[in-house]
């Protein structure tokens, strides 16, 4: 399997060391950074749980709005200038977050953030894989998704340490200067482009002679079929609900009477297994594909909201970390090469603006929800297991949706 690997990075290490940088610079926008400046930001505006919950609920949406138009752009686009496009608006949302000076303008730094990191460098790292690979698609995504399990495992405790150091706002200052500087490396990354897309655009001119029939859906089409709505449960979850642990790891200390640091400091472990089932299922979804691969990647993250609460043992945070990093490592690789094989590559970009803006609301959802449930004295204990049967009836849906024929 690693051999497999070795030899696919090799023979493209540029292009998909370039899925891997936006993945990673997408950290910038993404909940487990930002989540680590809450009690900062709380104290500074005056807010509680709830209503700073709310506040990254409501930037968060506006960009899972915006999205639907930016995330197709990449279709339209030279991957090249969209890229580029994507990282002055990623550095310009940091400056605005280190400068905010009221809960408006709070709401539209962490628009900004959401936008150009989490939703559009995001969008341009693993749509890229998905769409310039076939046959090594799974493989692809998933030494993309790596950047994101790096993020995970470094910038949380990088951006708790330097917040003690300098605060919230010169951090992510800091941050916006780091984002333009990857700006040359990023575009250096992506050398060949222009022949590389040509072959691309004549193999799905071929393929489509040669299917004689329609393979690849346009938005409008997929959203016709029942399949995608009995999907959109498993879309939703994982970032619902580990948008709300990253966002609240302050909360889960308080409830277990563990440290802060000692739940971000292991995201190290979360990080590390996500990784390692990133890579065994990209290679899995290029034997067997993403539709028998992916059924049943929630499970573990229900097993994780349950086992957080049969004890307050600080080594219980172990367990927590590892179930929800197994399911982490197999939702970006599979959905990402689910939708490709559903639905075909051609109109891949605006299929996966529109499933990343579900994302997108669906994080925003989750802080909100959980913040507002905190706020009305829901104990933890409630929050958890509600979480957890979403997931399991999230499963059985996926389950059937996947076994449904095409229309």
């Amino acid at each position: 399997m690693l051999v497999d690997y070795w030899r696919f990075a090799r023979a493209n290490p540029r292009f998909l060391g370039f899925g891997f940088f936006l993945a990673f610079l997408s950290s910038a926008g993404q909940t487990y950074f930002i989540g680590v400046f809450g009690p900062g930001i709380q104290a500074d505006f005056g807010l509680d749980a709830g209503s700073w919950g709310r506040i990254y609920m409501l930037g968060t949406l506006a960009s899972a709005l915006v999205i639907n138009w930016s995330g197709p752009l990449i279709d339209r686009l030279d991957l090249r200038l969209f890229s580029g496009l994507v990282l002055l608006g990623l550095a310009a949302a940091c400056l605005v977050m280190g400068s905010v000076t009221s809960p408006l303008l709070l709401v539209v730094a962490i628009f900004m953030l959401r936008q150009f990191g989490q939703g559009l460098a995001s969008h341009a790292g693993i749509t890229s894989m998905a769409r310039y690979y076939d046959h090594d698609r799974g493989k692809a995504i998933a030494l993309a998704a790596i950047g994101y399990a790096c993020g995970e495992a470094l910038l949380p405790v990088a951006g708790l340490y330097a917040a003690t150091l300098w605060g919230w706002r010169d951090t992510f200052q800091v941050v916006a200067v780091a984002v333009l500087l990857s700006l040359l490396p990023a575009l250096w990354l992506l050398k060949g482009q222009k022949l590389r897309h040509a072959t691309h655009a004549a193999d799905l001119e071929k393929r489509a002679a040669e299917a004689g029939g329609r393979r690849d859906y346009t938005r409008r089409q997929m959203l016709a079929e029942a399949r995608f709505y009995y999907l959109l449960p498993a879309l939703i979850a994982t970032p619902m609900i580990g948008t709300a642990l990253f966002f609240f790891p302050h909360e889960i200390a308080r409830a277990k009477d563990w440290s802060s640091l000692w739940v971000t400091g292991n995201y190290w472990l979360y990080s590390m297994v996500s990784v390692a089932v990133t890579i065994y299922s990209g290679v899995l979804i290029d034997r067997f594909s993403a539709r028998r691969v992916l059924p049943f990647f929630l499970l573990p993250l229900a097993l994780a909201l349950v086992t957080i609460n049969l004890s307050s043992h600080v080594y219980l945070v172990w367990p927590f970390m590892l179930l929800q990093g197994m399911t982490s490592g197999i939702y970006f690789t599979g959905l990402s090469a689910l939708w490709a094989e559903l639905y075909g590559p051609r109109h891949l970009g605006a299929i996966k603006s529109l499933t990343n803006a579900i994302m997108v609301f669906s994080s925003a959802l989750g802080p909100a929800a959980v913040g507002t449930l905190l706020q009305w004295q829901v104990s933890f204990l409630a929050i958890t297991l509600i979480l957890a049967g979403f997931c399991v009836v999230a499963t059985l849906l996926l389950v059937y949706a996947l076994r449904m024929p095409s229309d």
